[in-house]
């Protein structure tokens, strides 16, 4: 097998004994970015020549075994900041920026031993589902070339999937890391919210944003999660948490939890093919004896509505800074300031990203505000106590990760609320802060991957894991994408 079809702990285990080393890794990698990229589209840059130099120098030092990461390539989302590299976000208006410094997450990765291969395409300022908002162009799924592969973190999760990344960071504000999982057929987690600092993570919806791990496994994404957790002071909102090894506590896997199912919330929203397969891990669960029950989240069905009031309103604010003054893209002609602001952010914001500003400023005008942004505040409140209501019977929820397959690309983008409800099983953990995975349950008739999402209660991260690494290895799926240049 070749060394980028391995995943993370694979590849440290070689590591560790010596079969490989960090330089082959690193050449095998730009061999198969180099033949299979060229379809994919799921880097915007690859940093190659720093990619061999840093493996070379590990790999001549011989001390490649003494950090977690050991060496191993880990691609990174195009709106988290590495120093000295372009941070674009996907826009026109951030398409020549250079990030000044690195994010937290990315400098404990790089402690830990990681090498950075680069940053990977999404959705404009990580607004969107299916990766095609990127001012430089979509990502096609690796499964079928034309078919979406999710969004935002559309580029992370193809990389991660057709072996051009080990693993890699994400970003997930109403489901953009575990959807695009769902799509590519691997493993995405979004941690409790603050569990990881969002300091040099270009913000979007700041009350939702959180970094996260894309691999091939749960075990390499309860690796890579270890890494980057912990307190940051440059980031108010994280938890002064030391950081959690979360591989210790995985070999715990279902024993002992009660798996929740808000049926009344999934029967309306999915469809035959993701219906037919959550009910198959029912039965797969029942057969291991695994307890299961009925929970009701009365208020989910408004989840995707409370969502795009409260998020498009703090995306209205967060880029506002985006003028033309202090850094970014500026409009070359112009008359006055109000129109030199005008221009810049026209020219410089695509469609989708200027919908959601429109909408969410609208929302925080005078007159509106009670109306929609208030009112929107208190139905996050009650999809909150319907999350704690439920964990008072059960440890864990599942449900699918997307209502649908993946899509084919273009299909929605000319209706955006049809768009918006792709995410309508991923929004609520995010609207209630909480830890969710998805993981690969299977293939659609067509040869699609499927996704399953478990749920938990806030900082139970080790809890969730360890349930997706059990029926991650009840399920035994193995399947992978054959891409062709």
């Amino acid at each position: 097998m070749p060394l980028n079809e391995h995943g993370l702990t694979e590849l440290i285990s070689l590591l560790q004994k010596k079969d490989i080393t960090p330089l082959e890794i690193a050449t095998d990698l730009l061999s198969a970015v180099n033949d299979k990229d060229k379809v994919l589209h799921a880097y915007l840059e690859v940093y190659g020549d720093e990619l061999l130099d840093v493996a070379g120098r590990i790999t001549r030092d011989g001390s490649f075994c003494e950090k977690p990461l050991c060496g191993v390539p880990i691609a990174v989302k195009d709106n988290i900041c590495v120093e000295g590299k372009k941070t674009t976000c996907g826009s026109r208006i951030l398409e020549d920026y250079e990030s000044p410094y690195h994010a937290t997450a990315i400098e404990k990765l790089i402690a830990s031993g990681a090498i950075i291969s680069g940053k990977t395409n999404l959705d404009e300022f990580a607004m969107g589902s299916s990766t095609e908002n990127s001012a430089f162009g979509p990502t096609r799924n690796p499964w079928d070339l034309e078919r979406a592969p999710g969004g935002s973190s559309g580029g992370s999760a193809a990389a991660v999937a057709a072996g051009i990344a080990p693993a890699a960071l994400g970003s997930d504000t109403g489901g953009s890391i575990r959807q695009p999982a769902g799509f590519c057929g691997v493993v995405g987690m979004k941690p409790t919210y603050g569990t990881v600092s969002r300091y040099g993570l270009v913000a979007f919806a700041s009350s939702f944003d959180q970094i996260g791990p894309i691999a091939k496994s749960v075990e390499d994404c309860a690796l890579v999660l270890s890494v980057i957790t912990g307190g940051d002071r440059k980031d108010a909102t994280s938890t002064h948490s030391l950081t959690r090894d979360f591989t210790r506590s995985l070999e715990k896997g279902l024993e002992g939890l009660t798996v929740g199912i808000p049926k009344d919330f999934l029967k309306k929203n999915m469809d035959a093919e993701v219906e037919q397969n959550f009910d198959e891990l029912l039965n797969l669960l029942r057969s291991h004896n695994v307890p299961i029950m009925d929970v009701s989240l009365p208020h989910s069905g408004y989840a995707v509505a409370c969502y795009y009031i409260i998020a498009n309103a703090e995306a209205s604010a967060n880029l506002a800074r985006y003028d033309g003054v202090r850094y970014g893209y500026r409009a070359a002609e112009y008359d006055t300031l109000d129109d030199m602001y005008a221009r810049t952010r026209g020219e410089g914001f695509g469609e989708e990203v200027q919908r959601r500003i429109l909408l969410g400023t609208y929302v925080l005008s005078a007159g509106y505000y009670d109306a929609y942004y208030l009112k929107a505040q208190m139905v996050r409140s009650l999809i909150i106590r319907d999350f704690e209501s439920a964990f008072e019977a059960c440890d864990l929820l599942m449900m699918p990760t997307s209502p649908t397959p993946a899509f084919k690309l273009g299909e929605k983008v000319a209706d955006p609320l049809l768009m918006y409800l792709s995410d309508i099983f991923t929004v609520p953990a995010n609207l209630a802060g909480l830890p969710a995975i998805s993981i690969p349950s299977g293939l659609s008739g067509g040869g699609l991957p499927l996704g399953i999402q478990l749920i938990g209660p806030p900082c139970k991260d080790e809890t969730v894991l360890a349930a997706a690494y059990g029926l991650e290895r009840e399920i035994g799926f193995d399947r992978k994408p054959n891409v062709r240049s």
